[in-house]
């Protein structure tokens, strides 16, 4: 994938990637009248938008409490090393563990922090002892279980 910050976008591709943000499931003619060009100029601009990877995706947001996942978990991770090696082994394994919403490497108290969705604390206490702390590296977790999720995958401010 091409770095998308070197993308030069003027003030249509803008309207593209904003409009397409608040509501993913426009056809291509409804997008066109939105930003005001024609549905081929729309549909170019799009596709070029999705090559040079400006749109990486476009997916239904779906509701965690419809699908039983309803506990939104965040632990910090901290690796036993600091080496190139096992920070590869640990993103290697955490990219296996459907569980894992987000993985970041972060600077702080923690060399890494999880996102986590499972039905329950429960269901998070089995992941935890299962998986988790089993992951290549892993001197140490904080947990935290999230009460009430105030802003929750926000539009980019652009």
């Amino acid at each position: 994938m091409e770095d998308s910050s070197k993308a030069v976008l003027d003030r249509v591709d803008v309207r593209i990637l904003r409009t397409l943000q608040a509501e993913g499931r426009l056809t291509n003619a409804e997008l066109a009248e939105r930003v005001n060009v024609s549905p081929a100029t729309c549909h170019r601009r799009t596709q070029r938008l999705f090559e040079e990877g400006c749109i990486t995706g476009v997916r239904a947001e779906i509701a965690p409490a419809a699908v039983g996942l309803s506990a939104l978990v965040m632990v910090g991770v901290v690796l036993d090393r600091s080496t190139p090696e096992s920070f590869a082994a640990f993103e290697g394994a955490v990219l296996e563990l459907k569980d894992v919403l987000d993985c970041n490497l972060v600077a702080g108290d923690f060399d890494y922090l999880l996102k986590i969705r499972v039905r329950d604390m429960a269901d998070f206490n089995k992941l935890h002892g299962q998986k988790l702390i089993a992951l290549p590296g892993v001197r140490q977790t904080r947990t935290f279980f999230v009460m009430k999720e105030v802003k929750e995958n926000a539009p980019l401010p652009f």
